[in-house]
């Protein structure tokens, strides 16, 4: 099945002291999900984000929230989350004792669920969990901070999760974060990602967003 390439726009590069115009216009400017960094300044340095602020943005826009937890311990948080409007929860495997219980909590709560994998992580870590996952999300940085550079050696784990996507029959997202631009964006989607990740490709430029967000795009014109 072929997929339509989403493009996820980091609230994490938009200008805060009017984020709830910055997402009328990114959805305006065609994005096809809203990606929500969420750190604890714990299990990554930064600290952004919590519930309260995903509820007052939720009736901004009606495209998903694609939800990214860099938090740990990260189950206590889940259904404030997912109260708050969540429908993608992503989870780090290493942010809980029990990744496949977390997984089925966030289903249970009614989001669909990802697993995010760090550059340092091996890909057969969605080989048990794979049932469960709506969306397996690669990390081409290491998390924790925007604006870093593309680390290319994730190419070819995207190829890898890829093939492991393909092989379960399972409809899942391939996202990719960190280092988004249009030329990596191009290598993304040649190795099999079905979903990007960017936030200052798509924020640059006041106005510009929606022409950001089709140099995205790029070739793939599915």
């Amino acid at each position: 099945m072929t997929r339509k390439l989403l493009i996820s726009p980091s609230i994490l590069s938009a200008d805060f002291s009017d984020l709830g115009k910055e997402i009328e216009a990114i959805d305006e400017a065609g994005a096809d999900m809203i990606h929500i960094d969420v750190m604890d300044g714990h299990y990554v340095p930064n600290l952004t984000i919590g519930p309260m602020v995903v509820k007052a943005i939720r009736s901004r826009t009606s495209k998903p929230f694609d939800v990214h937890l860099m938090i740990s311990p990260v189950d206590y948080l889940i259904d404030p989350f997912i109260k708050a409007g969540a429908d993608y929860i992503s989870i780090h495997p290493d942010a809980g004792p029990h990744t496949h219980r977390t997984l089925q909590a966030i289903k249970a709560g009614g989001a669909k669920a990802g697993i995010v994998l760090n550059p340092g992580t091996h890909p057969d870590v969605v080989d048990t969990l794979i049932e469960e996952l709506d969306l397996i999300l690669v990390m081409s940085v290491n998390p924790g901070f925007g604006g870093q550079s593309f680390i290319h050696s994730q190419l070819n784990k995207i190829r890898i999760l890829a093939d492991k996507i393909k092989s379960s029959g399972r409809d899942i997202i391939l996202e990719v974060d960190g280092g988004v631009n249009p030329d990596t964006a191009q290598l993304c989607i040649d190795s099999g990602a079905t979903a990007l990740v960017a936030g200052s490709a798509v924020f640059k430029g006041q106005g510009n967003y929606k022409e950001n967000i089709l140099a995205l795009r790029k070739k793939n014109t599915k």
